[in-house]
């Protein structure tokens, strides 16, 4: 056994020892260092005049790239936008009503108050529906290329004729 581990630790694999009842595995030195290998693969990329992968402006945009960090943002605006109002009401010194009341005495406009509601209702209905997208994914349906551009163009419909009957209310 000895005999064994001794040629595969010569031919370059890994050298072990027992100690304990406890096999430790050693790397063998390598023939270069980490720092010429990368070195190699720089030379090498800018000799071919290669973008740094991934880079941005390698990647035609598309209807499924665009939604997929629509979605992931949406994720975090909402659950950014919870957490402060939780915040608030946690350390503002008077209740919801006081509030309420301070923002419908402000002179805003009609169109403001619909472009509010619908900039509230539209994350909040594209995460819904694209989650619901996402769910019929994770049932092994609408993989292929002409099924997920359309269900993409579907969920953006939905969502945009939601949040524009939500914000009419």
């Amino acid at each position: 056994m000895a005999l064994l581990l001794r040629t595969v630790a010569r031919q370059g694999l890994y050298s072990s020892r027992s100690q304990f009842g406890i096999i430790y595995r050693h790397a063998v030195p390598m023939g270069t260092t980490a720092k010429e290998e990368m070195n190699k693969f720089w030379a090498k990329n800018t000799g071919l005049n290669r973008p740094v992968s991934p880079h941005i402006s390698i990647y035609s945009w598309s209807v499924p790239m665009m939604m997929s960090i629509l979605h992931r943002g949406t994720g975090v605006g909402l659950s950014g936008g919870i957490a402060a109002f939780a915040v608030a009401s946690l350390v503002l010194p008077e209740n919801y009503p006081l509030y309420l009341d301070l923002i419908h005495s402000m002179s805003y406009g009609p169109q403001f108050l619909a472009f509010s509601k619908f900039a509230l209702a539209f994350p909040m209905a594209y995460h819904t529906f694209n989650g619901v997208r996402h769910l019929i994914w994770d049932v092994g349906k609408g993989f292929k290329v002409p099924e997920v551009y359309r269900s993409g163009y579907f969920v953006i419909a939905l969502t945009v004729l939601t949040s524009v009957a939500l914000a009419a209310m």
